[in-house]
This record gives structure tokens, C-alpha cells and sequence, in this order.
């Protein structure tokens, strides 16, 4: 298949339907990030830029924290590193799933917009990702992340501060819409979501003094290493 507009146009809309509920989530949680992104010191345009640059909540929520404390670069960079290092496991797990004839460009422009949201609905997806799809995800959902943070460092303040912090439930029913219909139809994947919601509930003690991007590299390494261990895909299973 050639990599045209034309031959991709439905399933790129259909990346643009499926995009909409996730600009919703972003935009109500990234309106709380721009009051923060203010509180740090920074102008709605930087925030704006930040959001569209690092396209990850604890990367910028845990960045705006450094910023505001007049952290070093280097620290910054660090910590930012650290939050984010999860999406490297996406990126790889995307790229054993996109497909073989995809242009470099393509694949650069994924990587660098790719969210906890975006690759799940991506790889959700039998056979292998067709990227105008993702495009099409990625063209609704990161604006709505960018420009929640702008409107978030202008109005923010205006607005109570528990209003705005209710609005980050929107993620998390986002989160559950895209779990449920699969743990429903396989019983593998209900039970590796049963062991993630309990190991996450155990390093969320105090007793794991280690960051919230360390905790959550740990558990996806160690859940999709149960998974690969016990559940192994079968010579002739399919996704299509």
C-alpha cells in the first residue's frame, strides 16, 4: 500500500473520531497544568510551547515543580528524563507493531507524540498500526493538550482551584473506556490489569522512596514480562 492521503483518508478519520474523547481528557486535565505552568513563573505562550513539546502530565507537572524552585537545567532535564523514560517501552512495543513500509518521517513524528493514550488506542488495533491512523488520533488529541495548558495560564487563576482539580477526573474515566472492552473479551489481559491495579496499589506505600516515572517503568516491565512469561503468543495467533 502507498503511503498517500488519498489511500489512507478513511482509516486517518477514523483515528480523528477516536482522537475526540481524548482531546476532552487532555484539555480538562491540561487546564490544571496551566495554572501551574503560571505559578512557576512562566507566560501562557511558554506554557503553550512546553505543552506541545512534552506531550506527558508528570513530565510537565514534575518540570513546572523544578522551574518553580529554580532547579538547573541539568536538573530539569533529569527529572523530566525520568517521568518520561516509559514512553522508550512504547516506542519499542509500537515499533514491533507498525508497519514494515513505514517512512522514517512518520515514525519520528509518532515518537515524538506519543502519549500513554495515543499508543493504547494504537496498538488496541488488530494487525499491524497503519500510522495514518495515529495521525489522525494525534491531530485531534495534542492541540487540545497544548492549548488546555494556554487557556489553563490565562483563566486558570480566575477559577477555584478545586473546580479546576475536578476536571482531572475526565482522565481517568478515559483511562477505564479504554481498559474495560478488552480486559471483557480476553481473560489474559483482564488478569494482567488485576495484577497492575495491586502492584500499583503496593508501590504507592511510602515505603518504595523512588519517583512516580521509576514506579510505573518498574511495573510495565515487570507486568508485561508476567505476560510474555505465562501468556506467550502462540505460533499462528493473529490479530487480524
Amino acid at each position: 500500500m502507498e503511503y498517500k492521503f488519498g489511500k489512507n483518508k478513511n482509516i486517518f478519520f477514523l483515528g480523528v473520531r477516536d482522537g475526540i474523547p481524548i482531546a476532552l481528557g487532555y484539555f480538562a486535565v491540561s487546564f490544571s497544568l496551566g495554572i501551574m505552568a503560571t505559578k512557576s513563573g512562566l507566560s501562557p505562550l511558554q506554557a503553550l510551547v512546553a505543552s506541545f513539546l512534552n506531550n506527558a502530565s508528570a513530565g510537565e507537572y514534575a518540570g513546572f515543580s523544578m522551574i518553580a524552585i529554580s532547579s538547573s537545567y541539568i536538573e530539569i532535564a533529569v527529572i523530566t528524563l525520568i517521568a518520561n523514560a516509559r514512553y522508550l517501552l512504547m516506542s519499542i512495543a509500537l515499533s514491533q507493531r507498525i508497519r514494515k513500509d513505514t517512512p522514517l518521517h512518520h515514525i519520528l513524528i509518532i515518537a515524538h507524540l506519543l502519549t500513554d493514550e495515543i499508543f493504547a488506542v494504537s496498538i488496541a488495533r488488530p494487525g499491524d498500526v497503519n500510522p495514518y491512523y495515529t495521525f489522525g488520533v494525534i491531530l485531534t488529541a495534542s492541540p487540545a493538550w497544548a492549548f488546555g495548558t494556554f487557556f489553563g495560564a490565562v483563566a486558570g487563576n480566575i477559577l477555584p482551584i478545586r473546580l479546576v482539580s475536578a476536571f482531572s477526573v475526565a482522565l481517568y474515566g478515559m483511562f477505564i473506556a479504554i481498559i474495560i472492552p478488552a480486559a471483557k473479551s480476553d481473560k489474559v489481559i483482564l488478569s494482567l490489569v488485576i495484577v497492575s491495579f495491586l502492584l500499583s496499589y503496593i508501590f504507592s506505600f511510602d515505603f518504595f522512596r523512588i519517583s512516580e516515572g521509576i514506579k510505573t517503568i518498574l511495573l510495565t516491565v515487570v507486568i508485561s514480562a508476567l505476560g510474555a512469561i505465562f501468556f506467550p503468543l502462540k505460533n499462528g495467533d493473529s490479530n487480524e
